[in-house]
């Protein structure tokens, strides 16, 4: 599949194939989040397909990420894509160890010193993280341009050695550096990878691998079996602490190595200031351990040539004492006879001791299949022990060991193995190896049964924080296998800054089985980024309310009747110009609205208001005696003060005569406000009107 150009997860793009190994195939690419180059390490589509595998690699390999050490190479993301499982690293500008030993044969031995330090420095911190590497090699460690080594592949072994490791195709190039603990398909710790590192100095200082063969398999059985030569023996500049240094790590009882890197590191360290010194202390192995070479030891202070004989006084002395045996013999005869009758009966005795052991041999019996009954199913430990007494086997040794393939409780395996006709009397010794289940379930029933009293104080602390004081809780425990097992989700949180714990599914000071899963739920601060409140006041409603959710802010609006400001206009805001707030904050603006306006006319008939009747006009008198038409005064109207009042103010006001029926007055304004209308002080017309409802005409009359 070609991968180049492909963006994974949105962020990492895939420039070029920088290198390919046996599990996966590593890229260069670029963070176009962070800006930078990385190296991308992407699965072979063969593991993929492990569901076991692939949970064990996720696992191993966020552990992993947690190291942080200028030796390891920094681990910062893993992921899945389009069934693309990948871990995302430091991008390291440089050459694999092993490739400078292909292109520069031996190296120097204080280089190569320097370079094992460096590499059992970086072992300490993840030891300390009970994090086993499990595959320390020349091909995973990285040399830099500055001369700084990097071992890479931190984790990732494991989930190989648990799920893989029975296809030997994936350990072609890694046999050469398993411990015999590893190779065996046993238990492997801290002490294996120190192993290892002795066979990496080895090869540094050789340019080749202690133990090799044609095939894998016999490379580890030599792993298993054999003493590997001094590497003195191959480059006599090695100094006698380096040498000592090495064959100490590669011992093949692990108690006899070294037992932290740290003790390593101070032999190392030791070696460069005093080279010649034999100060390194190996340890003598059990009865049990296999066999150890012991070097040949040369005494330099006799004579070189004492192989040779220097004279032949011994040939004379022999000759001289043969000669007086035979004259002391030849002096007593009746002597003679009797040394070769104690000779005779002495022969004659050991022919019939002989003679009655062969007679007396145990009984021989066929050795059992204790592995397999007649019917192919497995036998358990209860069946096998009942079988072996049953035939009067009763010299057996019973060990037990982990197994993913058999179940617990039942036969492994079987020494001497079962062979038809292989015949083995009551007295041999035979092994049985039982299974006790595999790692897996054996781990769980020791989570099961280990407890742990959980901090005080959980909720509030930094997440890093709180992690660190789970994982001190197993440190004491002294077996890497038993860690707190915890579960970290995060969430928006508009409350809590960003990294700090909000919640556990358990309490502070409780006492929990290491089998049990803490729930952590941990802040991811505000969703919302901050923004700056700018100023609206004095803008219109609708250029406000579109400034403010430009910047992510949510805005209510209110109103306030100001007659001093224009209408319409924002003439205040609840949170102040230039102030920091958070996206979706709400903000409260003030609108000025004054009311509506209109006019109000008011026509008044006085006449039809005060019932004004006009008196009727007198009739012309005739003055007879003087013979004269006499016309009689009208009588005179009447007039009275008119005044029309809109609430206060007065809009109208005049004296006008009862007969008139055409007062007219107007007035514009808002709200509702009292009309009336007074004759001469007295309220004739009194009404209450809403002049925001429009123009209106009242007559009064």
């Amino acid at each position: 599949m070609n991968l180049i150009g492909k963006m994974l997860d949105n962020r990492y793009e895939i420039l070029e194939k920088i290198g390919n190994g046996g599990m996966a195939t590593v890229y260069k690419a670029k963070c176009h989040v962070l800006n930078r180059y990385v190296a991308i390490k992407i699965l072979k589509d063969e593991f993929t397909t492990d569901t076991d595998f692939i949970k064990k690699f996720n696992s191993e390999a966020q552990s992993a990420a947690s190291l942080t050490h200028p030796n390891i190479v920094s681990i910062y993301d893993v992921g899945n894509e389009d069934n693309l499982y990948y871990i995302v690293m430091e991008l390291i500008q440089g050459k694999t160890l092993k490739e400078i030993i292909v292109e520069d044969g031996i190296l120097s031995w204080k280089w190569s010193v320097n370079i094992a330090i460096q590499i059992a420095s970086a072992l300490e911190v993840a030891h300390k993280n009970n994090i086993i590497h499990r595959d320390i090699k020349p091909h995973n460690i990285i040399i830099t341009e500055d001369g700084i080594a990097k071992v890479t592949d931190f984790g990732i072994a494991k989930a190989v050695s648990n799920s893989t490791i029975t296809a030997f195709g994936t350990t072609i190039g890694s046999v050469h550096y398993f411990s015999p603990e590893h190779a065996k398909g046993g238990f492997t710790d801290a002490k294996s990878d120190l192993y290892s590192l002795g066979i990496v100095l080895y090869e540094m200082l050789t340019a080749r691998v202690p133990f090799d063969a044609d095939t894998p398999v016999s490379v580890a059985l030599k792993q298993v079996q054999e003493e590997p030569v001094e590497p003195k023996e191959y480059n006599e500049q090695i100094p006698i602490s380096v040498n000592m240094i090495i064959l100490k790590a590669m011992q093949k009882d692990p108690n006899c190595r070294y037992q932290k890197a740290t003790e390593m590191l101070e032999d190392l360290s030791r070696a460069l200031k005093e080279p010649d010194e034999n100060f390194v202390v190996l340890h003598k192995p059990s009865e049990n351990s296999p066999t150890q070479k012991i070097p040949t030891i040369y005494n330099l202070d006799k004579n070189t040539e004492r192989k040779a004989p220097k004279s032949n006084k011994n040939t004379e002395t022999s000759d001289e004492k043969k000669g007086k045996l035979g004259q002391f013999f030849a002096e007593h005869k009746i002597l003679k006879v009797v040394a070769i009758l104690i000779v005779c009966i002495g022969l004659f005795l050991g022919a019939m001791f002989a003679t009655l052991s062969i007679f007396s041999r145990p009984e021989q019996i066929q050795i059992p299949n204790l592995v397999r009954n007649a019917e192919g199913n497995p036998i358990s430990e209860e069946e096998a022990i009942s079988l072996l007494e049953g035939l009067g086997l009763k010299n057996y040794n019973i060990e037990r060991q982990n197994s993913d393939d058999v179940e617990k409780g039942y036969v492994i395996s079987q020494k001497p193995e079962y062979q038809e006709n292989y015949m083995i009397n009551e007295t041999e010794e035979i092994k049985l190896i039982i299974s006790e289940g595999s790692l897996d379930d054996a781990l769980a029933e020791k989570l099961k049964n280990t407890k742990v009293k959980l901090p005080k104080k959980m909720i509030g602390k930094k997440k890093e924080d709180l992690i660190k004081e789970l994982e001190a809780l197993t440190e004491d425990l002294k077996d890497e296998d038993l860690e707190i097992q915890y579960e970290i989700t995060e969430d928006f949180n508009e409350e809590v800054e960003a990294g700090v714990v909000t919640e556990v599914d358990h309490d502070g000071g409780e006492e929990i089985t290491l089998d049990t899963v803490l729930n952590i739920k941990v802040s991811k601060g505000s969703q919302y980024k901050d923004v700056t409140v700018k100023s609206v006041v004095n803008k219109s409603e609708a250029e406000a309310k579109s400034t403010l959710e430009a910047l992510g802010l949510k805005v209510e609006i209110t109103y306030e009747e100001n007659t001093n400001k224009s209408d319409g206009i924002v003439i205040s805001q609840s949170i102040s110009a230039n102030k920091t707030v958070k996206e979706g904050t709400t903000i409260t603006l003030t609108i000025n609205k004054l009311p509506a306006k209109s006019k109000v006319t008011v026509n008044v008939n006085l006449k039809s208001l005060m019932n004004y009747t006009e008196p009727e006009q007198p009739q012309n008198i005739t003055n007879t005696d003087e013979d004269e038409t006499i016309t009689p005064k009208a009588p005179e109207v009447k007039s009275a003060k008119v005044v029309i009042k809109v609430g206060d103010d007065n809009i109208y006001s005049e004296t006008k005569k009862l007969t008139t029926t055409d007062i007219s007055a107007s007035y514009t304004t808002s709200g509702v406000k009292e009309i009336k209308v007074y004759v001469d002080d007295v309220v004739k017309y009194n009404k209450s009107v809403d002049f925001s409802a429009g123009d209106q005409t009242l007559t009064v009359e």
